[in-house]
């Protein structure tokens, strides 16, 4: 039944969002990559709601139901028909009705299998387009001929902006620089590359009372330099999403100081490198939304670096969607991480290749619902605790047994009902 019903729904939706589009014609900004999306696009809306009537994608919506659900205003309905028929006239009232509708839409767009984002664009159609990072390996590719063919994919928004509109991507991506280098568009970079409009510089743990609280940069545009504080979170990763911030915001056309003060207000997404408080004085590094290789990447030489460490130690799970590269990746990062942990536990089957097979006392565990029983007393003192894995996994479940404070538990990652009855 749901095989049947998932496409009527989808062209529903679709049919509902489009209309709305083209009734309100609100401006958007499209946001698309393989890493960095959600915490990107909270970024740009952070910054583009001082100046707009802004609505963004809420948590990781950007497929072809969760982008109608944005431009619609409500919530994912999941399993339940008295939430279908309150979307259905949530979107009849949008199109009969007069509304007071934004006039500006940051969306998260994202592409599971091929011909997905072909189906969002023929929703809504950019102003603008973010592209993050386009990696080597990126996920998903399992369903993809190629990883040339899922960089393809992510970049095509782009391909449907307007001469001379602004398309924003990572100077220090190679892929996605020599994509846009074909297109017509007014090219704003951003990263630490000389030639980038927005350079990024100086990136560093922020310490507050001699704890790290979060990580800071420098960014400068055309001579002016900002101070860049993002709070809470830790990673390099935590950069580039305000960095394109900031490069969003010159494309329209808003000072650069006052798009760094906005984004003082920026809060980074739950688990995306938040930092919280473990037992025995340890301090957890939450990084359990989800996982990909380049995604494990950069937080691995966080943790590496991560100052004042008793222990450093990598709870890593599997990486999934990698297909024929799942073997050779899941290797190649299960060097990195037992160069970047003082001990490294393995979650899932695939993860067992983080762990040295002749280790002794190697810990593998088959599932996150066990590994969490077994690490719950793990932490000591000192500890500092990376947490990671793609998100069928679950890994927030280790997460939550790590908290020092069960209240925490508000900052995990798919904490609703719907996620816990799966649970």
């Amino acid at each position: 039944m749901k095989r049947i019903l998932k496409p009527v729904f989808a062209f529903m939706l679709g049919l509902f969002a489009r209309g709305v589009v083209r009734k309100y014609r609100p401006r958007i900004v499209m946001v698309t990559g393989s890493v960095g999306k959600t915490s990107t696009k909270d970024a740009i809306a952070t910054v583009l709601g001082e100046r707009f009537l802004a609505r963004k994608s809420e948590k990781s919506f950007n497929s072809e139901f969760g982008v109608p659900f944005t431009i619609l205003g409500v919530g994912n309905p999941w399993g339940n028909p008295f939430a279908w028929a309150s979307v259905i006239k949530n979107g009849l009232t949008l199109l009969l009705l007069p509304n007071h509708y934004p006039n500006l839409l940051v969306l998260e767009v994202g592409a599971d299998r091929p011909g997905d984002l072909a189906r969002i664009l023929r929703i809504a159609t950019p102003d603008a387009v973010v592209v993050t990072r386009l990696p080597d390996i990126p996920v998903h590719v399992e369903a993809y001929t190629s990883p040339e063919a899922v960089r393809e994919e992510e970049f095509s928004p782009a391909y449907a902006l307007a001469p001379a509109a602004p398309l924003v991507v990572s100077a220090d991506d190679s892929h996605a620089r020599r994509m846009a280098a074909r297109l017509p568009v007014r090219l704003i970079t951003y990263g630490m590359a000389e030639d980038a409009t927005i350079r990024v510089s100086d990136i560093d743990f922020y310490q507050s009372d001699g704890r790290v609280a979060g990580m800071q940069a420098r960014a400068t545009v055309a001579g002016e330099s900002v101070s860049l504080v993002v709070k809470g979170s830790v990673g390099k990763a935590q950069i580039p999403s305000t960095a394109a911030a900031l490069a969003a915001a010159l494309a329209f056309d808003i000072p650069l100081a006052e798009a760094a003060a906005a984004l003082a207000g920026y809060v980074p997404p739950r688990g995306r490198g938040r930092i919280l408080r473990g037992k025995n004085g340890s301090l957890i590094i939450d990084d359990s939304y989800n996982s990909s290789p380049a995604a494990v990447e950069i937080i691995l030489a966080t943790l590496k670096a991560f100052p004042h460490a008793k222990r450093r130690i990598a709870v890593l799970g599997d990486m999934l969607e990698l297909g024929r590269y799942s073997v050779a990746e899941h290797e190649r990062i299960g060097a990195l991480a037992r160069a970047s942990a003082d001990l490294v536990i393995a979650v899932g089957i695939r993860a067992r290749a983080f762990v040295s097979q002749d280790e002794i006392g190697a810990m593998r565990f088959d599932d996150s619902r066990r590994a969490a029983v077994e690490l719950s007393e793990l932490a000591q003192k000192g500890d500092v605790i990376l947490v990671k894995g793609s998100q069928s996994v679950r890994m927030e479940r280790i997460v939550e047994a790590l908290l020092v404070d069960p209240a925490d538990v508000v900052h995990l990652v798919r904490q609703d009902k719907e996620w816990k009855r799966r649970a």
